[in-house]
């Protein structure tokens, strides 16, 4: 008999559910279903000024709709922030955390002045430019309130690990092929910040206290998401969490092959559902029983 798998749905309450939004749906609440798990419902609504109760709402609505009951409360992020704090303090303790004073332009023009940028997989990564800061450089910046995000230092991560050498388990397939163990690779998208005092903390560092709060055991997501599996579990290495097994998947594409977005209004689930469409049309279309 298999291992019962608790699963979670994550969308951001920004705009409406679209057919990609339906197919991770599907694919985790068939995971847990056919395992006699758990289907989880998560709000990723840490961004104030762009969710909205009536966007959360309408996805309510959508998967009650397209027949994916979730198991116990939803859960929202913009309620959890005193765990993501008390992680943010626990890699600042370690010295693994530092502020970053630069701007988006600032970032923009470094990387323009440098001969070869380092690169990560969807472009230039960022340089490391307050890493190298003098100590009493970036006291006085802080001393003097100068706005700042929080990043985490790569290197200082790796060396944290003392030689252990990282995996994680992917179930699905990823953009190149990958699945099976896949050795980590720490720096493939650079420090990445992981607290803005606009938003407290970062979509990393929140999904891996989430997904250990509520005991996820796979996480299905889009193939778009596959490098930041490499960052979460070093996450969850440094901050003693367990790691999930990943399935991601194939992005649901348009006619034209491009990727469908929140502004791809005739191919939201409300749209299909106005135009006559049912749940099982829905789920012949993305291929699924």
């Amino acid at each position: 008999m298999a291992t019962p798998e608790t699963t979670r749905f994550a969308p951001s309450p920004t705009g409406a559910l679209h057919l990609g939004h339906a197919f991770a749906a599907l694919l985790a609440h068939a995971a847990a279903r056919m395992t006699g798990g758990q289907f989880l419902l998560r709000m990723e609504d840490l961004d104030a000024a762009r969710c909205s109760a009536r966007h959360e709402a309408a996805i309510l609505a959508d998967l009650e709709w397209l027949g994916v009951p979730w198991d116990g409360p939803v859960r929202r992020q913009s309620e959890q922030h005193a765990r993501y704090r008390q992680a943010l303090e626990a890699l600042t303790s370690q010295g693994l955390v530092y502020p970053c004073f630069c701007t988006r332009g600032d970032i923009a023009r470094e990387i323009a002045a440098m001969a070869s940028a380092p690169q990560g997989p969807d472009g230039p990564l960022y340089p490391g430019t307050c890493r190298l800061l003098p100590p009493a450089e970036r006291r006085a910046r802080l001393a003097a309130g100068i706005t700042h995000a929080l990043r985490l230092d790569i290197a200082g991560a790796v060396n944290a690990l003392q030689g252990v050498r990282l995996q994680f388990e992917e179930t699905g397939q990823g953009p190149a092929g990958e699945s099976g163990l896949i050795a980590v690779q720490p720096g493939v998208l650079g420090d990445v910040v992981l607290g803005r005092k606009d938003l407290g903390v970062s979509y990393h560092l929140a999904v891996v206290v989430d997904d250990a709060d509520q005991a996820v055991s796979l996480v299905t997501r889009g193939e778009d998401l596959f490098a930041a599996a490499h960052v979460q579990r070093l996450l969850q290495a440094l901050l003693g969490l367990p790691a999930p097994r990943y399935r991601h998947h194939a992005l649901i594409r348009d006619a034209d092959g491009r990727r469908l977005a929140k502004r791809d209004g005739d191919q939201t689930l409300a749209a299909l559902r106005r135009s006559g469409a049912t749940p099982a049309d829905i789920r012949r279309q993305l291929g699924l029983r």
